[in-house]
């Protein structure tokens, strides 16, 4: 197939699926006479994981290590475990840092009145923060 229909199948952007195969992640797929790119089930199934990869954040060279192991069939599920665990470790700290920013954020919106005088506990809590200073400004 061409690599709009590739595209399609996989559910990336044309441009995307270039430059997976550009960058080495995906091989290349041949060439027809006429030049074109021409996909396989095997290349499409490939790119399909690279999506849901990347759709759980894994990063460009954590995919090119699940690729690896995806294709090597003596693998040890330890070693995919490892990778993957290293990944919901790091979603885990986001979901802390966000929990955090949805509270501060949460508490300021509480404080503002919203009313026309210009005292604003949300642009002080901004102000604060961004000089490093306690709420009172020491």
């Amino acid at each position: 197939m061409n690599i709009s229909a590739a595209s399609r199948a996989a559910g990336l952007p044309t441009k995307t699926v270039r430059y997976y195969a550009d960058i080495g992640l995906v091989p290349a797929p041949a060439r027809s006479s006429a030049g074109y790119r021409s996909y396989d089930e095997a290349s499409v199934r490939r790119l399909v994981f690279v999506r849901r990869a990347r759709e759980f954040g894994f990063s460009i060279g954590e995919c090119r290590e699940l690729l690896g192991l995806y294709g090597d069939r003596d693998r040890s599920s330890a070693d995919v475990k490892r990778i993957a665990s290293r990944r919901l470790d790091e979603i885990r700290r986001k979901q802390l840092e966000l929990q955090s920013l949805h509270d501060e954020l949460s508490r300021l919106v509480d404080a503002c009145k919203g009313d026309s005088r210009p005292d604003c506990p949300i642009i002080d809590g901004l102000r604060d923060q961004d000089l490093g200073t306690d709420r009172a400004g020491n």
